[in-house]
C-alpha cells in the first residue's frame, strides 16, 4: 500500500494524472516538484538543458542542492514563485542590503554580492517565519 502524496504547504492530496495547470480542481492539485534552492543558482536550468551559466553558488549554503519537495500547482506556481513584496517591504530589504554591504553602484565581474542578497532574503524569510510561529505559540499558551 503506497502512501498518498500531499502538498508540503497546504496539505492537499496530490495526483500526477496529467491535468497540470488546468483551471480545475485536478489542475490546481496536480503534483509538481520544486527545488529548495533554484538550479539556476548553480548554473543549471531545466529550460536550457546542457547550457551551463556562471553559478552564483559553488556550494549550497544550506546543503540542499538538487533536493526537491512536492507541492500542488497552486502552492508551487502561484505562492512560491510569486512572493508579494510591497514598496515598503522592498525599501526595508534595501536598507538591510545596504547595511550588510551587499549593495552595488555598478555590477562587478563576480556575483558574490548577489549571493549575499539571496542568503539575506532567506534569512529574512526564516526570521519572519520564526516570529509568526512564536506568536501562534504564545496565543496557544493563553
Amino acid at each position: 500500500m503506497s502512501l498518498e502524496e500531499r502538498c508540503a504547504i497546504c496539505g492537499c492530496q496530490l495526483h500526477r494524472s496529467g491535468e497540470y495547470a488546468t483551471p480545475t480542481i485536478g489542475g490546481r492539485s496536480h503534483a509538481t516538484d520544486h527545488h529548495y534552492v533554484a538550479e539556476r543558482f548553480f548554473g543549471r536550468s531545466k529550460n536550457r538543458r546542457g547550457t551551463k551559466r556562471e553559478s552564483i553558488f559553488e556550494v549550497c549554503p544550506w546543503g540542499s542542492e538538487r533536493k526537491t519537495q512536492a507541492y500542488c500547482y497552486e502552492c508551487h506556481e502561484e505562492l512560491l514563485h510569486n512572493p508579494v513584496l510591497l514598496p515598503d517591504d522592498v525599501s526595508v530589504f534595501a536598507r538591510l542590503v545596504q547595511a550588510r554591504g551587499l549593495a552595488e553602484d555598478h555590477k562587478p565581474e563576480n556575483r558574490k554580492k548577489l549571493a549575499g542578497r539571496i542568503i539575506l532574503m532567506h534569512d529574512v524569510i526564516s526570521a519572519g517565519l520564526k516570529v509568526l510561529l512564536e506568536q501562534i505559540s504564545q496565543q496557544d499558551a493563553t
